[in-house]
């Protein structure tokens, strides 16, 4: 399967690999009321792609619940009041904040880069 992944990463990047580096904390415990903090350390420029949450439950799938690039930021609408992402462009941290975290809160919480870059993108001139 390895090798299935990266042949297909070639195809699609034909100057190489992309490889980028996301770091948090290996646990973190509330109890049930408190808030949950979690910081995420990227490799890559906070605010020239999107950084998202993804959290699973134990027996689970996974459940996307936030994505934030810049000053833009897009929520799963059940989730959107008890959850927030911060972004710290010189240090390049993305920061999870949970309100009011509760046992169905319990998961296993990731951080991840999607491969979508935002920025703006001059149209050429018209050639006559």
């Amino acid at each position: 399967m390895r090798h299935v992944f990266l042949f297909v990463l070639h195809v699609f990047h034909p100057t190489g690999v992309i490889c980028e580096q996301l770091t948090q904390p290996d646990s973190v415990n509330v109890h049930p009321g408190q808030p949950l903090t979690i910081t995420c350390q990227v490799s890559y420029s906070v605010t020239s792609y999107w950084t998202c949450w993804i959290r699973q439950a134990a027996g689970k799938g996974l459940e996307w619940f936030g994505c934030r690039v810049g000053s833009s930021t897009s929520y799963k609408d059940s989730l959107k009041n008890k959850f927030s992402i911060d972004i710290d462009s010189s240090r390049n941290t993305v920061t999870l904040k949970g309100q009011n975290m509760q046992s169905e809160d319990t998961a296993v919480y990731f951080c991840a880069r999607d491969r979508t870059i935002t920025q703006n993108i001059r149209r050429p001139n018209k050639i006559p």
